[in-house]
């Protein structure tokens, strides 16, 4: 596997894989996201054994608007592999702090991946700052 700046190309993967995680972002937005360089895919690599009928398609994806992951989300049959956890690790890479927001049934990914997390004061969403 191997994460990357998303381009065009990916656009109809990435939308795919947000829709069949129920989360939606406009797709012009995401496409805005993908000019400038903020949407990362993790992609298989082609000398993969393990990847071998997925050859070179999207895995997981993870947008950024400045510090902030707007979206993350896995291919349903792929998660638990680490897929998520390599995207937001390399977004720590290239943001010194990452914020996202998040239903509370996902705490546990978040907490894995190093981010503290809180309730917010009047929503049922959680907040994640990593560290």
């Amino acid at each position: 596997m191997e994460i990357h700046n998303a381009d065009a190309a990916d656009l109809s993967e990435i939308a795919g894989i947000l829709d069949a995680a129920y989360l939606q972002i406009d797709i012009d937005s995401l496409r805005d996201r993908i000019s400038v360089g903020t949407v990362l895919v993790a992609e298989a690599t082609r000398n993969s054994a393990a990847d071998a009928e997925h050859t070179g398609a999207v895995l997981g994806v993870l947008v950024l608007d400045g510090e902030t992951i707007t979206a993350i989300a896995v291919r349903p049959g792929r998660r638990g592999q680490g897929i998520g956890s390599a995207l937001v690790g390399e977004a720590k890479t290239r943001q010194e702090r990452l914020i996202a927001e998040f239903d509370p049934t996902v705490r546990p990914f978040w907490k894995s991946v190093g981010f503290v997390v809180s309730e917010q004061s009047g929503s049922e969403r959680l907040r994640g700052i990593s560290r």
